[in-house]
């Protein structure tokens, strides 16, 4: 199982508070624990980075259908939809502003995009697919969405970049 925060005192909280503990209480479920590690993310140097995520990215969209007409707010959109790219660059970009990092991270390409997966969250579905994906960018801001994840609702596990 991995943690992660583009944060590394937290990841470091994290990984202390863990390895006091044989037993963690996953919503009922007990695991062992048998060891702690860090995985530092890659280096980027080049300023450039192919990601691959684990577990399907969500993306909200702007809830327009192609002839202008609003539909409902939790309007999703997948990788394959005409707006999941802007959408997406935007939330790179909020990321590393709110890290204090370079916001000039850009979506270079999408390269792959796995099957549509939905996972229920809260009160609703939340619709998406993994992706790879290449990145442009300061290194320490791809570093930082290494550990972050891409798209919305990392904290629910959403857009866990593969180690």
């Amino acid at each position: 199982m991995e943690f992660g925060s583009p944060v590394p005192a937290v990841a470091q909280a994290l990984a202390a508070g863990f390895a006091e503990r044989e037993l963690l209480d996953w919503g009922g479920v007990a695991l062992r624990l048998t060891g702690v590690g860090v995985v530092e993310p890659p280096e980027f140097a080049e300023g450039r980075a192919m990601l691959r995520t684990a577990t399907p990215v969500v993306m909200k969209g702007s809830g327009y259908s192609a002839d202008g007409v609003r539909g409902p707010r939790q309007a999703w959109v997948l990788p394959t939809e005409p707006e999941w790219a802007g959408y997406f660059q935007g939330n790179l970009r909020r990321k590393a502003e709110t890290l204090g990092l370079d916001a000039g991270v850009s979506l270079d390409s999408v390269s792959w995009v796995g099957p549509k997966r939905s996972f229920t969250v809260g009160q609703g579905a939340k619709p998406g697919a993994t992706v790879e994906v290449e990145l442009s960018g300061a290194p320490e801001t791809l570093r930082a969405l290494w550990s972050w994840g891409l798209g919305q609702a990392n904290s629910a596990g959403f857009g866990w970049v593969a180690a």
